[in-house]
């Protein structure tokens, strides 16, 4: 689990299919700080096992199915990505919860500079992530904790506001236009969906009864009556 707050930029390279290496990183960067074998690590968003660790970086496996279903695997070797290690308990909680599991690949479609910030639009091109666009809703952008500022019904686009440090300090500075980037929603969105469309939720006679513990089931007007909607 993450926050999507990026601690730092590393330098990509594909090893083999199984394999990528991130370097580049200061000796005391807080990303190799008490960093250990078999620990996680969010590669643009993408939740890694540390395999192997030397003074400027790391080692870690990776499936030829994340290679080619998210951006790790598309572009030039020795690109800049964020990273940010898995949240500790106690940690502060500044973003939102990411996984690190990627629902699908988007692109940028411009990045306008205004007086506070940088304005960018994105396009998704996957159900699995335009599902739980809306406004003023989280999403992550190559592991990056940001909301939604606007977007169409459909979620096939949205936009964002990024203030100059988030900017400069990730690798949104160095996307243009039509570039890929990987897209997680809100986990708590999903949940909710599953909630909603179970068929226990709705009282469903072919689903094994369960205690209800005086709850009322989870229906989409009983989500509207408190507030949800």
């Amino acid at each position: 689990m993450f926050t999507g707050l990026v601690e730092a930029i590393g330098t990509l390279q594909v090893l083999d299919p199984e394999h990528v290496e991130i370097g580049g990183l200061a000796s005391h960067s807080s990303v190799l700080k008490d960093l250990e074998i078999g620990d996680s690590v969010a590669v643009d968003g993408v939740c890694l096992t540390v395999e192997e660790i030397y003074p400027m970086g790391f080692v870690a496996g990776i499936s030829p199915e994340t290679l080619k279903l998210t951006t790790l695997g598309y572009g030039r070797s020795d690109r800049r990505v964020n990273l940010e290690t898995s949240l500790r308990v106690g940690s502060k909680l500044g973003g939102h919860f990411v996984t690190g599991h990627v629902d699908g690949l988007g692109e940028l479609e411009s990045a306008v500079a205004t007086a506070t910030s940088w304005e960018m639009r994105f396009r998704s091109g996957s159900q699995a992530v335009s599902n739980y666009v809306l406004r003023k809703g989280s999403v992550a952008i190559n592991g990056i904790s940001l909301t939604i500022a606007d977007c169409d019904a459909e979620g096939s686009w949205f936009t964002v506001a990024v203030i100059p440090h988030t900017y400069e300090m990730t690798n949104l500075s160095q996307l243009e236009p039509g570039s890929p980037v990987n897209l997680e929603g809100d986990i708590l969105g999903k949940y909710v969906e599953k909630f909603l469309l179970s068929p226990r939720s709705a009282g469903s006679p072919h689903e094994k009864a369960r205690p209800s513990y005086g709850m009322e089931p989870i229906t989409a007007d009983f989500m509207a009556e408190n507030g949800y909607f």
